[in-house]
């Protein structure tokens, strides 16, 4: 196939789970994030991390400001807590390395003193599974003509807004087709899949295309995009390719959405209750599910 064609891609199944799984086996999700100084955005890498656990994921760490920890471990008691690096004989990477994890989420509600340079190590040094998003990408997009150190292990997940940041230059429309292109063209360029959001949103490897049928305005609310992260992280947790596991928490994330704007209508939905309504998603596609 030559890099100009590119194919469709269909939504994939849930991954499977043994009999005998226990939670060191379905991913250890750390999430990097948790700002805590005059902006507060403590909220961002606990709705991270309760929407992992409602995908599946069996351990989730979050790495935030020390003193943030109290509440985002309140907002997601389910999860554990590092506080970042206090001196420089530690990096998020090593961080990352001591919990074991999986996949890491970086960017929900980041802390100023998570920069480039931090940003760097991390692409460098962590071999693992990545979804970048928020102030993650708006690092990224500060690093100039970056590329994946693994390529098709990251995972981009740019609003309209974000990617014109990633693409400089670039002046996006809101046709389907442009913003098809775009996704295509950052994802070839970085060797990352890319996530471009918004309605009908775009997912792609550079080479092979889905463009997401499921979701509505409702969604258009804060956190929305921390529970796709959350989704998305849990999927590669559990052993599925970063496209498999971006086309499946698009898909999976929008019928959320769409279940829950069925309950309470569009204008009340919020991101708690995307959380809530995964699981209906998730039964709905599963073929052992009997209602």
């Amino acid at each position: 196939m030559t890099q100009n064609k590119r194919t469709t891609f269909q939504v994939p199944p849930l991954p499977p789970r043994a009999e005998d799984a226990h939670k060191g086996m379905v991913g250890r999700i750390a999430v990097v994030g948790g700002r805590y100084d005059q902006t507060a955005m403590i909220g961002a890498p606990a709705m991270v991390a309760n929407a992992a656990f409602r995908s599946g994921a069996g351990l989730v760490q979050i790495i935030a400001p020390q003193a943030a920890l109290g509440y985002a471990l309140t907002l997601a008691p389910a999860a554990t807590a590092q506080a970042y690096p206090a001196d420089d004989s530690q990096t998020i990477s090593s961080l990352l390395i001591a919990f074991g994890a999986d996949v890491v989420a970086v960017g929900p509600g980041l802390d100023p003193k998570v920069d480039a340079d931090c940003m760097q190590d991390l692409l460098t040094h962590f071999s693992g599974n990545a979804v970048i998003d928020a102030d993650g990408l708006n690092l990224l997009a500060t690093m100039g003509q970056w590329t994946a150190h693994w390529p098709h292990q990251m995972v981009l997940t740019p609003h309209p807004g974000e990617m014109e940041r990633l693409l400089v230059g670039r002046s996006l429309e809101a046709s389907a087709t442009d913003r098809t292109e775009a996704a295509v063209a950052l994802s070839r360029s970085t060797g990352a899949v890319v996530v471009h959001k918004g309605a009908r949103t775009v997912v792609t490897d550079g080479t092979q295309v889905y463009v997401n049928q499921t979701g509505n305005s409702g969604m258009a609310t804060g956190g929305a995009g921390d529970v796709l992260t959350g989704i998305i992280a849990a999927l590669l947790g559990q052993s599925m390719t970063p496209m498999d596991a971006a086309v499946l928490g698009v898909y999976v994330h929008g019928l959320a959405g769409d279940m829950a704007s069925e309950e309470l209508g569009r204008l009340s939905i919020t991101a708690l209750d995307l959380i809530d309504y995964l699981s209906d998603a998730f039964c709905e596609m599963d073929p052992t599910y009997h209602d």
